[in-house]
């Protein structure tokens, strides 16, 4: 009797049949971890933006100020603090969080001294004065965000002839993302009197 041999003559041939990628440790299943790991986290922090503070009309007011006639909404339920005596603007908290709030304020702008002469060129305003933001109302100004190490400020700046409006949105840092959305949307709906020339 002859003997067959059925064992392949080269050992690459049976690395060859070896399925790839089953089992805990292919580098396309530790991949495709990782993606759905990345989708999960984006899916849970656009959930966790305050959503219910985006809601219907009707449970916001309207902040009015008497002095300078700007406006903001805030949500029905916040808390307004009391109103300064110069009464240049208002602040509101979350009443579920203390340590969330939303102000706005305003106050005259002091005439700034003309070192240059008349036949100068106007230069371009300085990187802090530049304008990055436009509201609902077709304003422009300043969008500052301030990460810190305890707390955090979405703040907008606004200039109209002498007076610069402000509103600001503050929390502690560890809750911004929860509220960044909500400040940005509050922000885009922040509102000037009309002028007329």
């Amino acid at each position: 009797m002859e003997r067959v041999s059925v064992a392949p003559q080269n050992r690459n041939a049976l690395k060859s049949h070896k399925p790839r990628n089953i089992g805990r440790g292919g580098k396309k299943t530790r991949v495709f971890r990782k993606l759905v790991i990345a989708i999960t986290l984006l899916v849970a922090l656009l959930l966790g933006c305050r959503s219910s503070n985006l809601g219907s009309q009707s449970s916001w007011n309207i902040y009015r100020n008497p002095r300078y006639r700007f406006e903001f909404p805030y949500p029905r339920t916040w808390l307004a603090f009391p109103m300064p005596d110069n009464r240049d603007g208002q602040a509101f908290r979350d009443p579920q969080n203390q340590n969330a709030e939303i102000r706005g304020w305003a106050g005259n702008q002091l005439s700034q001294i003309k070192t240059s002469s008349p036949n100068s060129t106007p230069k371009a305003p300085p990187k802090t004065q530049q304008q990055n933001f436009s509201t609902e109302q077709g304003l422009t100004g300043k969008l500052q965000v301030e990460i810190g190490l305890d707390i955090s400020l979405m703040t907008l700046t606004l200039r109209q002839r002498e007076v610069v409006y402000n509103w600001q949105g503050k929390c502690e840092s560890k809750q911004f993302a929860d509220y960044y959305r909500f400040f940005y949307y509050v922000a885009s709906q922040y509102r000037l009197p009309q002028v007329k020339d």
